[in-house]
């Protein structure tokens, strides 16, 4: 499960990085997504890979490797809703600059 998720992570890193380098706004937009949603799935899995784990320890002594961490779920439901925000708000950006430029280019001309 670990190298799944690694490749998907490595995946979804590249595949971000490549659409930021392109020129036109909506596809550095796209790549801009597609690298928070990386890094949101590597703190994620920095709070351990637990299949079938409690999410809350009880009071009686127990191991402590057999439950989740919460605090990097609570990061990532955090980092998910900012996120879709900013998108938003870079969508909006994008329209507007498109109106008043006529190009989607990130330099505002069309390459030869």
């Amino acid at each position: 499960m670990e190298l799944i998720l690694a490749i998907g992570i490595g995946v979804l890193g590249g595949s971000g990085v490549y659409l930021m380098l392109r020129p036109r706004t909506f596809q550095v937009i796209i790549g801009l997504s597609l690298l928070s949603y990386a890094v949101n799935l590597f703190i994620f899995s920095m709070g351990r890979l637990t299949v079938d784990g409690a999410p809350v320890i009880g009071h009686d002594p127990v191991d402590p490797g057999l439950y989740a961490d919460p605090v990097p779920q609570a990061l990532v439901l955090t980092a998910i809703v900012i996120g879709f925000a900013m998108t938003a708000l870079f969508l909006v950006v994008l329209l507007a600059a498109r109106g008043l430029t006529g190009t989607d280019h990130v330099d505002g001309r069309e390459q030869p």
